[in-house]
């Protein structure tokens, strides 16, 4: 077997083309964009490269014939932040089910890795932010994926733990029929909290994008920011993301909270398109993009995808979270039935109050990822991350 580093155009078509071929009989599998999987290694378009770098590895067969991928990255925002060892990552991992063969490519991605001072090496996970390309599926196999989300064979878990790798956390995709009842607890907490009349909920209008683009970077920044390895979103970031989404977005199943008319609280969902991108085979060209305008406008996708919410601390224990999905709600189960399918993903398991509110809005969890860290010192006793 031979290791290649990617440093062709025709090393990366065999990059992106490797899983077609692995998956080509898997009818739950739905092929990435090619120019999603192409940015994420682009310095125009990644932001990431600015404080940090990445490589990618071929590895092909004594026939010539390719039989796995891999990257590897390091992300200095991220490499100690709430860690005890500098640690890197690795991603984009694709492999015939040969423990031999994988051993080959998490030893390149360990070696690249030490040579710029890490520790340790997280995966599989993304050169990038967390929410795509993110840990090892695990369970859910039966189940299309999400947008940007990964989709491996049931024996990735023994390559990765066979190499040595040990689950650090665990991510959740709950799964709920969008008109089935909530939890009484959390119709509760909304009765509650609606009483207060320094609150109100509003959803997203896209003539006032501008103003909900602000709203979303300032609540992200109080809720979630400066933990658990998220850096602060900026202004540039938060407007990329909304550009990015803007072509998709459903402004009745984005939703806001204010207390006394600042942010304070935010329920992210949008129309989860792999549900339309499955039919352009991975490619977004002018047939593509037909294809996703025929099937958006004849609404094929019936499946809405809850992708952050966030409520800012000085606002959390008050029951705003459940006013705020049964202020969803009201719309998407009786004034708009658009979605009969939620689901909700990366719920880690180390978050315990999300997980609870969840549970109360009545999700069932369909599909599981393990995020793997492998501690490069084997005589160091491993610690999961810790549960809050």
């Amino acid at each position: 077997m031979n290791l290649i580093e990617v440093v062709s155009a025709n090393h990366e078509r065999k990059f992106i083309e490797l899983p077609v071929r692995l998956y080509q009989d898997q009818p739950m599998w739905i092929r990435p964009l090619d120019k999603d999987v192409r940015a994420v290694f682009d310095p125009g378009k990644n932001k990431t490269f600015k404080h940090g770098e990445v490589c990618r590895w071929l590895l092909e067969n004594n026939e010539g014939e390719i039989i796995g991928r891999i990257a590897a990255f390091v992300n200095k925002k991220t490499a100690e932040k709430d860690n005890k060892q500098p640690t890197g990552g690795c991603g984009f991992f694709e492999c015939i089910n040969d423990q031999s063969a994988a051993n080959l490519l998490f030893d390149q991605a360990r070696g690249w890795l030490k040579e710029r001072d890490m520790e340790a090496m997280d995966g599989p996970i993304n050169f990038g932010d967390r929410d795509r390309w993110w840990g090892c599926l695990v369970d859910g196999f039966d189940i299309e994926p999400n947008y940007q989300c990964n989709y491996n064979f049931p024996y990735y878990c023994e390559l990765f733990e066979g190499y040595g790798f040990e689950t650090y956390f665990k991510q959740f995709t709950f799964i709920r029929n969008t008109f089935d009842p909530f939890h009484p607890r959390i119709m509760q907490k909304s009765e509650i909290l609606n009483k207060d009349p320094d609150y109100h909920f509003e959803h997203l209008k896209l003539k006032n994008l501008s103003k909900y683009t602000e709203d979303f970077r300032l609540v992200y920044n109080k809720a979630w920011a400066n933990h658990d390895g998220v850096p602060e979103m900026s202004q540039e970031q938060s407007k990329a993301i909304m550009k990015s989404m803007k072509p998709i977005i459903d402004e009745k199943i984005i939703w806001f909270a204010y207390y006394k008319n600042d942010p304070v609280a935010f329920y992210i969902n949008l129309p989860e398109v792999n549900q339309i991108f499955k039919y352009v085979n991975g490619q977004l060209d002018w047939i593509g993009k037909l294809k996703f305008v025929w099937h958006k406008w004849r609404k094929t996708n019936k499946k809405m995808l809850g992708l952050v919410f966030g409520v800012a601390p000085e606002h959390q224990g008050k029951g705003l979270d459940g006013a705020l999905v049964m202020a969803t709600a009201q719309m998407v189960q009786k004034d708009y039935k658009r979605y009969p399918k939620l689901e909700m993903n990366w719920i880690g398991d180390f978050n315990r109050k999300m997980i609870l509110v969840v549970k109360q809005v009545g999700g069932e969890i369909g599909k599981t990822h393990h995020t793997y860290r492998y501690l490069f010192d084997r005589s160091i006793p491993f610690e999961r991350m810790p549960i809050k």
